[in-house]
């Protein structure tokens, strides 16, 4: 592995364990203590990080901030990022997935389950890249090579969880999708996760979608599926 990801975290001990564990994994490496240090790397920089940990309470930016930023950023929407904090109540949970975190990890964590993490959004991303067949559900047309998304031709800009999330339901549509099965699809059971989040990144995708939203059906106390 030889992805670089930026860590962003002001507590130097936990930087430096995040730092090495990862490279002990193979992974290249960028860190940052300050929101704004790191917000000028993002803007500035010609390679862009593959991933991104980011802690929520930093001493000059709120992280949620950064997270919004970064979603809104016409080169950085797609980053994955996955969140690191002391915050761990479920609504900062959900707040942070509501802004376009791909996951969240509460500290005090593990660094073997953060690894892991890491991994699965990395797995998942390389093989919606190896799928290139083009899918059309009415007016929704999705390209898993370019990770790109577009309702009657108008680009959508989701995150890799979204468009992921997307894709599970547009290959079948018609078939109702568990919470469960989606989880275990994207996440491999190596995510500890509530129903709530699937919720989360189901009510942001109908967001964006707008005239589409439709598409995407609720089955009460079951799941979701795609149906023009």
């Amino acid at each position: 592995m030889n992805e670089l990801i930026a860590i962003l975290e002001d507590d130097p001990d936990i930087r430096k364990l995040i730092k090495v564990t990862l490279e002990k994994e193979g992974f290249k490496t960028v860190e940052f203590d300050r929101g704004d240090n790191f917000l000028k790397y993002i803007s500035s920089s010609s390679y862009l990080p593959d991933m991104i940990i980011l802690d929520l309470m930093l001493p000059d930016l709120d992280g949620l901030e950064i997270c919004k930023k970064l979603r809104s950023g016409k080169n950085t929407y797609h980053l994955p990022i996955i969140i690191v904090s002391a915050r761990g109540e479920e609504l900062d949970r959900v707040l942070g997935l509501e802004l376009g975190a791909d996951d969240y990890i509460t500290k005090p964590f593990s660094t073997r389950e953060l690894v892991a993490r890491i991994k699965a959004t990395l797995r998942r991303i390389k093989k919606v890249e190896g799928d290139s067949e083009r899918i059309n559900v009415g007016p929704l047309t999705l390209i898993p090579e370019r990770f790109e998304a577009y309702v009657n031709e108008e680009k959508l800009t989701l995150t890799a969880t979204e468009f992921q999330i997307l894709l599970i339901l547009a290959q079948k549509p018609g078939r109702v999708f568990s919470r469960e099965e989606i989880i275990n699809k994207l996440w491999r059971g190596e995510k500890i996760i509530m129903d709530r989040t699937i919720d989360v990144h189901i009510k942001k995708l109908r967001d964006k979608l707008g005239e589409a939203a439709s598409i995407i059906k609720s089955i009460r106390g079951i799941g979701y599926k795609i149906e023009i």
